[in-house]
């Protein structure tokens, strides 16, 4: 800032004063200036670093935007891994953010437009969308719902951001957007046709719109070939079915053993258990996610000691003393370490809550509540709706063959397709 006002006090032409467009043309040697008359929106950039020139005479003052931000490395984000892709990571700042995009997208129909959010934190958005590709619709309920959200403040970023976007009822757990913190990934989902929102001071981008299937999708799959990441991908479908099902189906069938084949009889429990089935799978469901809770306050170096203690003392311990069966326990386990193979945390927890649901209704009721819990999770699933109006199922309802085998295969496609069209 130093040389500016060093060559401000050079200037001899007072010709050149005369209004803010012509000084802000000739004698500001910068390139990222502007010229603003409205006091909001000058406290605005007065408050977010924006140096704020005024001359006597101008009815409009020059911004000079010569901000710095401290930033961490575009280090590889912990909670999502690259097999073999880049192993570069977006950061807290959206402008640099929004230059790893278009750093991998040199089109000019890459849109990047900037919005605002917060009466009091004015916090900085982004909506980065493929001119063409992208639903204009889509794009437009986007930016109307951040255009008018009234919030004081995006306290909890990203967050924040996406439930003023997504309104969903309390009690629906499925999550309605996802999150990724890769640029190859967002761009992309950019080409596929989404929509990325990038928020000032996080780390994560928003994808929309997003359905079970996109929840499910990983962008390692695609550094494979077609054949291992097609393999991958189904892998992954059928444990998160199965750490849904699993449970709820054993207990169906211990309490109904007529209904085993025999050469399914040992999967029965051996014993007679001194505490019901039901209240073991309830209780191991609950101590699970204490145990999480407990690994989060866990100093790194304890953590490898504490899971060994509680996987293997706390299990043998627990079986010995009659808590729980050996089946229960394995059951659990699988359910627990499985739940894993999919990235998104809350669609592990919603589909926690359909299984508790299923136990529950199984439990108490039997064959018929284990219908009816499963016609009721079915349900969920197809009353959900993204934000741009599709089911939740899509391409599975309604049915599109050609999108279902994208969905479930790891194939080569052609130019992608506008989304919602």
């Amino acid at each position: 800032m130093e040389k500016l006002l060093e060559f401000f006090y050079g200037i001899q032409d007072e010709d050149l004063l005369r209004d803010a467009h012509t000084f802000s043309k000739s004698c500001v040697p910068y390139c990222e200036v502007a010229i603003s008359g409205e006091e909001d929106t000058i406290v605005g950039q007065i408050l977010s670093g924006v140096w704020a020139v005024f001359v006597d005479g101008m009815d409009q003052c020059v911004l000079i935007d010569q901000r710095t931000y401290p930033q961490r490395t575009t280090s590889e984000p912990d909670q999502d891994k690259s097999f073999r892709g880049s192993r570069d990571g977006f950061v807290e700042t959206m402008v640099f953010n929004a230059a790893l995009i278009r750093r991998r997208i040199r089109s000019p129909r890459l849109c990047v437009e900037h919005l605002e959010v917060g009466e009091t934190s004015r916090t900085d958005v982004a909506v980065c969308y493929f001119e063409g590709r992208a639903d204009p619709e889509l794009v437009n309920t986007v930016r109307e719902r951040i255009a008018q959200a009234r919030v004081d403040a995006l306290t909890m970023n990203q967050e924040s951001l996406a439930e003023l976007l997504v309104r969903k009822r309390w009690y629906n757990p499925f999550p309605k957007f996802k999150f990724t913190e890769r640029p190859d990934a967002a761009a992309a989902q950019i080409l596929e046709g989404d929509v990325v929102v990038l928020v000032d001071n996080s780390p994560a981008a928003i994808i929309l719109p997003t359905t079970l299937f996109d929840v499910m999708e990983e962008a390692n799959d695609y550094y494979f070939p077609p054949i291992t990441g097609s393999y991958l991908r189904l892998v992954r479908f059928f444990t998160t079915f199965l750490t849904t099902f699993l449970t709820p189906v054993w207990l169906l069938l211990i309490q109904e053993p007529e209904r085993v084949p025999g050469w399914l009889e040992f999967i029965l429990m051996e014993e007679p258990a001194q505490v019901p089935p039901l209240l073991q799978l309830l209780i191991l469901e609950l101590a699970i996610d204490g145990l999480k809770l407990a690994a989060l306050n866990t100093p790194n170096i304890l953590t490898t000691s504490f899971s060994m203690i509680g996987a293997i003392i706390l299990g043998d311990f627990a079986v010995q003393s009659g808590w729980f069966s050996a089946e229960v326990m394995l059951y659990m386990a699988v359910v627990a370490i499985a739940n894993y193979n999919q990235p998104n945390l809350e669609l592990g927890y919603a589909l926690k809550f359909m299984r508790l649901i299923l136990l529950v209704a199984t439990g108490l009721l039997g064959l018929w509540g284990f219908v009816g819990g499963a016609a009721l999770l079915f349900l969920v699933l197809v009353s959900n709706r993204t934000i741009s109006g599709q089911c939740y199922l899509y391409p599975l309802v309604p049915f599109n063959g050609g999108e279902l085998k994208k969905k479930l295969l790891r194939i080569g496609s052609g130019p992608p397709e506008r989304k919602g069209a």
